[in-house]
């Protein structure tokens, strides 16, 4: 499986991202802010690791890149860098659970962390993973820090849903847009990481993954392609009360620790939006505002089973039923 972000030594696919990157730096032009934009699990963060660790290390390659023997690398991977902050969320203490938001008092953390000197004397970074997740006492808090940067210091934002952001946070920031992955970088990434998957199982990741290899290897761990079959066989034609039932049943059975109700409803949706933007495509239309009723029902659907504790059964059996209701 893929390491850590910050313990990553590969990327792939970016390299129009890091020239831009590696010119501004040796330019002298180098932004106090960057904003990295892009799709889930295609290497945004990965990329703000490797650039910090480069604006670590100094800055000697063209392609960003240390050697993972080195000291520094070592120390970013354990999040030990007395020159580099991550801002993200976090396990509750109290809870022991993952917050829902990055927290006010992580950004105020981050904004004491910005105003001292660099501890070996060059930069410091601060590295803001998911910032859509910021709610808006933090998002201001933020702007703050962006407004006012001390010398020596660079904010590196990455995000999903860069819309979700404060207008005046995306105002301050350069963005840097990164694209899916395209084919042969996926199957490349999937053989390095999971190279036990056999040809036909990768080419069918990468066309379920739509090239993001996150989410190529999320799938990969729960059974995803098993998951997209059973999707795909509810598309095509209305299924029957019976073996909605059975798909119920196998799709909410927790097996070995792993959860598939979550990735289901994400192909769920995930397969509906392809199938109608290609019926679009193809002149085929009339149907595109119930398809994306549907797409925004589901969501709503899989948002209450997990926040409320609903029944999982139940709610897949509803949205099988609801599919060619439309």
């Amino acid at each position: 499986m893929t390491p850590e972000p910050r313990a990553n030594p590969l990327l792939q696919g970016h390299e129009a991202a890091m020239a831009s990157l590696h010119h501004a730096a040796t330019s002298g032009r180098l932004h106090h802010g960057w904003l990295f934009t892009g799709p889930p699990g295609i290497g945004k963060a990965t990329l703000a690791f490797r650039f910090a660790r480069w604006l670590l290390a100094g800055g000697q390659t063209t392609d960003l890149s240390i050697p993972e023997t080195a000291p520094l690398f070592r120390r970013v991977a354990a999040a030990t860098h007395p020159d580099l902050f991550t801002a993200e969320r976090r396990i509750n203490e109290k809870t022991e659970k993952l917050q829902g938001e990055i927290v006010i008092a992580t950004i105020r953390e981050a904004n004491k962390f910005m105003r001292l000197t660099p501890a070996e004397g060059g930069w410091r970074v601060i590295i803001v993973d998911g910032a859509e997740d910021m709610n808006p006492n933090t998002a201001n808090a933020l702007l703050k820090m962006l407004e006012e940067p001390p010398p020596r210091a660079i904010l590196l934002l990455t995000t999903a849903a860069p819309g979700r952001l404060l207008p005046t946070i995306r105002s301050r920031c350069r963005v840097l847009p990164m694209a899916a992955l395209p084919e042969p970088d996926m199957q490349a990434l999937l053989a390095e990481y999971a190279p036990q998957l056999g040809a036909s199982e990768r080419a069918r990741l990468v066309e379920l993954a739509e090239g993001s290899i996150g989410n190529a290897l999320a799938l990969a761990a729960e059974d995803g392609i098993a998951l997209a079959a059973l999707v795909d066989e509810a598309l095509d034609a209305p299924v029957k009360p019976a073996r909605a039932q059975a798909i119920a049943d196998t799709v909410a059975r927790t097996v070995e620790g792993v959860d598939k109700f979550e990735t289901f409803f994400s192909l769920l949706r995930a397969r509906l939006a392809a199938r109608t933007r290609q019926e679009a495509r193809n002149g085929g239309g009339q149907q595109l505002a119930g398809a994306v009723g549907l797409w925004q029902e589901f969501g709503r659907m899989e948002r209450e089973v997990l926040l409320l504790n609903l029944d999982k059964r139940a709610a897949i059996v509803v949205a099988l039923t609801r599919l060619h209701l439309t």
